[in-house]
């Protein structure tokens, strides 16, 4: 069968599934494609309308995850082991959440990552709440001159970033650290701290749909408005950054509640292509002004 064909096919029975995405695709058919071609070893971005040709053991084989997908309820890329952010490729399991943050678009943007106040060429860099370690490689990648540290409670978690640090020949770049937020960097400064921290909310966490419960809760919720640590983040992130240092934060849907709990701060919105009002920067200035 013609592969174009096949990923229509396929699309079509995970949509009888009535399955929840969000996972690196939001709709049946980009589902089925990511299966598709993972499956296949091919690249994320080939094109399957140029009539390549599926052998019976090769549709077997996607057939085989497409049913797992079905039947589990696992999101995708723990039945293949990869994610994609941006086009760069991490291994992935059930150790950590799925990565799918706005902030690697905002690093990655053509035009460069350059909000106000933020030091043109940083040279360390700490990932807080690195999970799989993503976010610590793309700023990596960036900026090739920086020291980058990553930090995670979960040491399942750092064990998967361990795996992407070789995988990416980063492991002499960036150093993980296990322990709660800032709690193992004493006497350390940064010239940009990024974080996705957990962030949903207690309604939210106790909705949540099959695909996400097979993340580690740890990851997902933090408090009863979901934003319990972005608030621990905020009150500790002077003492972690440099004097011309600032913070890119990540907090889902509770801007309200930010700007409501924080009127003193000057909270920068960063737009992407999907989200508004769910990443902030601020610079140390900022965050030390606001606060006496």
């Amino acid at each position: 069968m013609n592969l174009h064909t096949f990923i229509y096919a396929a699309a079509q029975r995970l949509e009888q599934a009535q399955l929840v995405y969000g996972h690196g695709t939001d709709n049946a058919f980009d589902e089925a494609a990511f299966i598709a071609l993972e499956t296949l070893g091919l690249p994320p971005d080939t094109n399957f309308e140029s009539g390549i040709s599926l052998s019976p053991h090769q549709s077997e084989k996607i057939m085989a995850v497409i049913e797992a997908r079905i039947t589990t309820r696992k999101p995708a890329p723990y039945l293949l082991q990869k994610a994609y952010i941006q086009g760069i490729p991490f291994y992935v399991d059930e150790r950590v959440i799925v990565p799918r943050s706005f902030i690697a678009e905002l690093l990655l943007d053509e035009y460069g990552f350059a909000p106000p106040g933020m030091p043109e060429h940083p040279k360390r860099i700490l990932d807080l709440c690195t999970g799989s370690g993503c976010l610590a490689i793309i700023a990596a990648l960036l900026y090739p001159e920086a020291a980058v540290d990553a930090v995670d409670l979960s040491s399942d978690a750092l064990a998967v970033a361990q795996l992407n640090l070789k995988d990416h020949d980063l492991a002499g770049r960036i150093t993980l650290f296990q322990g709660d937020g800032f709690a193992p960097l004493a006497g350390k400064t940064y010239d940009l701290i990024i974080t996705n921290p957990p962030y949903v909310d207690a309604p939210a966490m106790a909705a949540l749909p099959p695909e996400y419960r097979h993340e580690p809760a740890m990851a997902l919720g933090s408090g009863t408005d979901g934003l319990d640590l972005v608030r621990r983040i905020l009150d500790h992130a002077p003492t972690y950054l440099t004097a011309d240092g600032g913070i890119v934060c990540e907090i889902g849907r509770g801007q309200d509640i930010l700007e409501r709990d924080y009127p003193q701060l000057p909270f920068l919105w960063l737009e992407t292509e999907n989200s508004s009002g769910e990443v902030f920067w601020l610079t140390r200035k900022q965050l030390v002004t606001a606060t006496h």
